[in-house]
């Protein structure tokens, strides 16, 4: 369900941005792209904070902004988290939530609720100098629930956290993910975020969207594969059906039938699970193989055969069931098992890299 529709047209000195973007209403779109690709400027934007004649922008169904209309900032029913958290200093974490929750502009507010989703109940006596990193920008999400959002802004909130602190606040973004109804923007050019946390996803470059759709259809174009890091791959939602104590290992359904057998790392029987495959752990075999290592084997139709970086390289994009996968082999193998569209092939996942658990 489309609930964001935004067109910009914006003009800075060395900078042009042009995008044209329907969103959908639920879930995590990812504006993901390298520093100056445009993505903070879109969503400030959109959130009202930077302005171009040259707009529209609608939120189910309510005019934003366009030529008659200019919904001020303080109008729109969001909630913004910037890179820093931008607490109020001379306020406990208790008095920042009720500063946020004065400004809901007569929408209903539950701060308990967004105390608990970030599990801050134990800070709200202290000041944000008493925050380390990691609690400082979970209190600015609250903050930013506290106000009874239609929609959410973060503007690459892990941004100025170190590895650890990342590690710390992902699992409540997980947790955001998976109970909050309303949509997200969220800014990123961190590969492992956008993997972990997104349904959708918007690539932009030199203020363009250059791709844009759901995270596992858009991973797997070889016409514009997006690169997630240094490597190409997809991204698989599972759920965890058996766990294998005597080999350590966890099995993954997907799919009508299909499974994946990753490492164990302690995941609940039941959950649901992404995991990542990249295409260079992806090999393709004309026949099912019957003495081989690789344990992953999954029934395939080649869907497309594109030119990869290298010329002596393709990438093969193989639909298991509805799961898109990436294969990325020589152009000499290509020629060699004589591989076209429409061809069923067997696919032999290597390696699976378990992202989380939600």
């Amino acid at each position: 369900m489309e609930e964001i529709a935004a067109r910009f047209a914006l003009t800075y000195p060395g900078f042009n941005l042009d995008v044209d973007l329907h969103l959908p209403g639920r879930g995590i779109t990812a504006l993901f792209g390298h520093s100056g690709s445009g993505k903070t400027t879109l969503l400030r934007l959109i959130a009202g904070l930077a302005r171009t004649e040259n707009g529209r922008l609608t939120f189910r169904g309510q005019v934003w902004q366009d030529e008659d209309t200019w919904l001020p900032t303080h109008r729109r029913p969001l909630g913004y988290v910037f890179q820093d958290a931008n607490l109020l200093e001379h306020l406990s974490v208790a008095g920042n939530l009720q500063y946020g929750a004065k400004r809901s502009c007569g929408r209903q507010v539950n701060l308990d609720a967004a105390i608990e989703l970030l599990g801050i109940g134990h800070l709200l006596e202290r000041k944000p100098a008493q925050l380390s990193g990691g609690e400082g920008q979970r209190v600015a999400i609250a903050r930013a629930l506290s106000t009874a959002p239609s929609l959410l802004l973060m503007d690459e909130p892990l941004a100025s956290l170190d590895l650890t602190r990342k590690q710390e606040i992902l699992p409540y973004l997980e947790r955001l993910h998976r109970e909050l109804a309303i949509p997200v923007l969220y800014v990123s050019h961190a590969p492992d975020e956008v993997a972990r946390l997104a349904d959708h996803l918007v690539v932009m470059a030199e203020g363009r969207v250059v791709a844009d759709g759901p995270l596992a259809e858009t991973l797997a174009r070889t016409d514009l594969p997006v690169r997630l890091g240094e490597e190409a791959g997809v991204v698989v939602e599972a759920v965890i059906v058996e766990r294998d104590s005597s080999w350590q290992l966890l099995r993954l359904g997907f799919g009508a039938e299909n499974i994946l057998w990753c490492r164990d790392s302690g995941q609940l029987l039941g959950s649901r699970v992404r995991v990542r495959v990249l295409a260079r752990d992806v090999a393709i075999s004309l026949s099912r193989p019957q003495d081989s290592s690789v344990q992953n084997l999954l029934a395939g139709r080649i869907e497309a055969i594109a030119n990869d970086e290298h010329p002596g390289l393709a990438l093969i994009r193989v639909q298991v069931g509805k799961t898109p996968f990436l294969s990325r082999l020589t152009r000499r193998a290509v020629d060699t098992l004589a591989l076209k569209v429409e061809r069923e092939v067997w696919v032999q996942v290597k390696t699976v890299a378990l992202l989380d658990q939600t």
